[in-house]
């Protein structure tokens, strides 16, 4: 089922968005990532999803929240059965529960994962909102794994909260180059400098994304 979705919904997004990859400091590859991108519609991992390769699609999981997709058996259905999405818990008390352990494990069987810091879609009228610290946990836990930065253009609005029928607009996923841990950088700084990565993507001139 997943690899009929996968091909399914990948078909969808180019139909209705025309969605546009361009990578801008990095290639698209096989080896194991963590894209890691603005969010602001539940069509986002979707769309970022559909710029890959079918047999990187086929590897790449997306993370999203228990407390929302997990509300219903078809929400779960959706999100487990047919996307394949690994649910995580924003907010937990048990170990078990801890976000970290889910998304390790995916890592640690050779996926890769799309993963969205802000933590939940972001409704505010700034660009992008504060990272949480599950990036920089991974990155430190996984540092063989590439972190690449995704802009995702126009998704609010092809898909806007509340609605389930989207609104055909052009698209375009920016992908930038990796960024890494340095030697003895703090939690603070790196989700500084991989916030500004992120931004930058959508700060370049049209004219200058080749």
């Amino acid at each position: 089922m997943r690899s009929a979705t996968s091909v399914g919904l990948s078909g969808l997004a180019w139909a209705i968005t025309g969605v546009r990859p361009i990578w801008m400091g990095s290639e698209p590859s096989e080896r194991q990532r963590i894209y890691f991108a603005n969010h602001a519609s539940h069509g986002d991992f979707i769309l970022l999803s559909a710029c890959l390769s079918e047999q990187q699609r086929q590897r790449t999981r997306a993370v999203a929240a228990a407390d929302y997709w997990g509300k219903s058996r078809l929400r779960r259905f959706i999100a487990e059965d047919m996307l394949s999405s690994v649910l995580i818990h924003r907010t937990w008390t048990e170990p078990a529960d801890n976000p970290i352990n889910a998304m390790l494990a995916v890592l640690d069987q050779g996926d890769s994962l799309i993963l969205f810091p802000e933590g939940t879609r972001n409704m505010t009228d700034e660009p992008l909102t504060r990272f949480r610290s599950g990036l920089y946990n991974l990155a430190v836990m996984r540092p063989e794994v590439e972190l690449i930065p995704c802009w995702i253009e126009n998704m609010s609005r092809v898909l806007p909260k509340g609605h389930f029928l989207p609104v055909p607009l052009l698209c375009r996923v920016v992908f930038g180059p990796p960024v890494a841990v340095g030697n003895g950088e703090d939690r603070h700084d790196f989700l500084k400098r991989a916030h500004a990565a992120l931004l930058a993507l959508q700060l370049r001139p049209r004219g200058n994304r080749k």
